[in-house]
Order: structure tokens, then C-alpha cells, then sequence
């Protein structure tokens, strides 16, 4: 069977038209940034943002069309918005330009290396995973930090063990809090844990944009970024404009996790951002009283669509007691018990990261700094 093409891609999405409109999404020059590798296919419908609602069934439809087409394994559509309508506003569909890392970087010179860790769905053991990957640096000397941007429910200050509010240090930018040698910054410190965050769009980027410049973070090897999950404002904010040195993909292995986090793939390829690899989290289960391993969530996932989709694989975690409870204790694996299995397991992730960040920028981290 011939490989799929862009034409036979563009010719299917031409006979996609929208309620209110009586031209196709191809005519309207809705869809760019067609990307096809190895059957995957991944693209973009560029939209207002007062329309993502609606776009969104819309954008099913693309998916379950191109999914339809011979030699095609997976389709994954993401709605991309600018903040102004087009200027042509007959049919107020006109394509948005691509804007990848266009906007000015903030003010972070003395940042090194800025992880985004992401996934497609919540519940997958993200911000877990985060803290733990910022502990693992940590711990092999460098200087990191992790920002929290989960703004709707940040989790940070609880893992890390933080109570208290930044102080304001000179030119009314905030100090971050600190514990285990992370410098952290979360919306959690700012806001009681139980007040619910209702915020449109714009205010969450607002908040993300002031996390990032109005913290005194000082120098840094890695800034590790809690993504919330999703493709939605938070992620484009930070994709746009950020510098970031990479995104990594946390899933667990059952097919409905891993069709969110392929979405979150196509996302940060769209606006430029190198993706680092995946890491399939809960991969297995050991019974701690019998030992017998349960493959609870499916097994391997992961690392079979990393391979699909051409990106590296970092590694799997177990769903295990320990790492959770010392989560919830405020005293994550990795600074608790840093001889574990699971410790150690973190620490080669860390290293892979570190060596993806390499080949990605041509650029050279930190050494190591070994204490003797």
C-alpha cells in the first residue's frame, strides 16, 4: 500500500464544511502545519478563540476522516487560536499565522534548559513525575527549579513539603519558595488550597507570564514546568513564548491515555518545540505482599508509540504505594528514599532528558557536580 499523502489528507478535509459556512475547511485556509510520519498523521485547524467550543466537534470529525483513509494508523487534529479575529471577517474563519516562539522571551537570563512536562489527560502521575525529575537533577548537582503551572489545580506546595507566601524581594518581584535545594513558584502559594481558580483564558496567561518574569529565580541549570493537562491556553502560552528546551509526554499505557498524549505530541510539534521523549507511568504493578507484577493500565504503550511517532522513550514507573505516599507526604521518592529501585529508575529518566536536550539544542549542560 502506497504511503498516505498530503493531497489525499487535503482532498478529504475539503468535504468537511462548518454549520454556518457553506465552504469547506480547506477553501476557508483553516488547516495547515500537515505533518505525516510512518501512517501518523497530525495537522491544525486555526480558529478564533470565542469559537473553540463549537470548533470542537468539528475537529472529531476531521480526526475520524483522515483516520478513515487507507494507510493512515492514527490522525490527531489540534484547534489553534490567535487573541484577534482576522482582519477578513466575512465568514470570520480565515487562517491565523503560525506563530512559533515569535512573542519576546521573558526576562530569564540566567535560566538554562526549561522542561515543559505535559500530558494529553489528568490523572496520569504528571505532577508526580515532575517533582520527582526536578529532585532527581537536584541531586546530581545541578540548580533547578520547577514552576507549577497548573493554575487550576496546583499541586507543587504539598509535594514539595512548602507552606508559607513569597516574600517580595527588590523591584516588587517575588522570591521563590524553596525545599530539598527546588526553587519553586506555584498559584498554590498565593491562593488557599481549597479556593477554586475560575479564570478565562487570558488571565491564565497572564498569571503564567508573571510566574516567569517576576520571580527572582537566579541561576538555573533546569526550570522544570508542570504543565497542566491538555492542549489548551496554558500549553500555546508557554509554547509561544517560552524558550523551551523540550516537552516531555507523560502517559500510562491504555489506548485512551495515549490518544490524549499523542494530541499533546502533534501540539508542541505544531509550534516548534522539540519533544523529548515519552514516559509511560502505573506501566505495572508489584504486589507488595506477594510480588507478582499486574499490568493493570496494559503494558508498553508508550514505548510503542514513541517508536510510531519517532520520538525517544525515557523510561516507565510503576504504580507503586511509596512513591504516592511520599507524594502526598511532601516528601517525594527521590529525597526520601534516593537508594530505591524507583529513585534510580527517576535518575536515568533525568539522564536521558539531559542527553535528548543535547542532541536537540547542539548545546552542552552543565557538568556534574560530584562532592567528595
Amino acid at each position: 500500500m502506497p504511503p498516505i499523502s498530503e493531497e489525499q489528507i487535503t482532498e478529504a478535509l475539503a468535504g468537511i464544511k462548518l454549520p454556518d459556512s457553506k465552504g469547506n475547511l480547506v477553501d476557508l485556509k483553516m488547516i495547515s502545519g500537515i505533518v505525516i510520519r510512518n501512517g501518523n498523521v497530525g495537522f491544525s485547524i486555526e480558529i478564533i478563540p470565542s469559537r473553540v467550543e463549537e470548533m470542537e466537534p468539528v475537529r472529531k470529525t476531521c480526526e475520524e476522516v483522515v483516520r478513515a483513509l487507507p494507510g493512515v494508523l492514527s490522525a490527531t487534529a489540534v484547534l489553534t487560536a490567535e487573541h484577534q479575529a482576522p482582519k477578513d471577517s466575512k465568514t470570520r474563519h480565515a487562517a491565523a499565522p503560525q506563530n512559533t516562539n515569535t512573542q519576546p522571551a521573558p526576562d530569564l537570563p540566567d535560566v538554562g534548559a526549561i522542561v515543559a512536562v505535559a500530558s494529553g489527560k489528568g490523572g496520569v502521575g504528571k505532577s508526580t513525575i515532575a517533582v520527582n525529575l526536578a529532585l532527581a537533577f537536584a541531586a546530581k548537582g545541578q540548580r533547578v527549579g520547577i514552576m507549577d503551572a497548573d493554575v487550576y489545580g496546583p499541586s507543587m506546595p504539598r509535594m514539595l513539603g512548602i507552606t508559607g507566601q513569597p516574600q517580595t524581594a527588590e523591584g516588587k518581584k517575588l522570591r521563590p519558595m524553596e525545599n530539598y535545594g527546588v526553587k519553586c513558584m506555584s498559584m498554590g502559594f498565593l491562593v488557599d488550597e481549597d479556593t477554586p481558580m475560575i479564570w478565562r483564558g487570558p488571565m491564565v496567561q497572564g498569571a503564567l507570564e508573571q510566574m516567569l518574569r517576576d520571580v527572582l529565580w537566579g541561576k538555573l541549570d533546569f526550570l522544570i514546568v508542570d504543565m497542566p493537562p491538555g492542549t489548551g491556553d496554558a500549553q500555546l502560552t508557554m509554547a509561544q513564548k517560552v524558550p523551551l528546551a523540550g516537552a516531555v509526554i507523560v502517559s500510562t499505557p491504555q489506548d485512551i491515555a495515549l490518544l490524549d498524549a499523542r494530541k499533546g505530541v502533534a501540539m508542541f510539534q505544531r509550534v516548534d518545540v522539540p519533544v523529548l521523549g515519552f514516559i509511560e507511568n502505573m506501566s505495572y504493578f508489584l504486589c507488595p505482599k506477594c510480588g507478582d507484577r499486574s499490568e493493570i493500565f496494559s503494558h508498553g504503550g508508550a514505548r510503542d508509540w514513541a517508536t510510531k511517532l519517532n520520538v525517544e522513550f525515557l523510561g516507565e514507573l510503576p504504580l507503586d504505594i511509596e512513591i504516592r505516599e511520599t507524594s502526598d507526604q511532601g516528601k517525594p521518592i527521590v529525597m526520601s528514599n534516593p537508594d530505591s529501585a524507583h529513585s534510580q529508575a527517576f535518575g536515568a529518566i533525568a539522564e536521558r532528558i539531559s542527553d535528548q536536550i543535547s542532541k536537540a539544542t547542539g548545546d552542552l549542560l552543565p557538568p556534574k557536580i560530584v562532592t567528595l
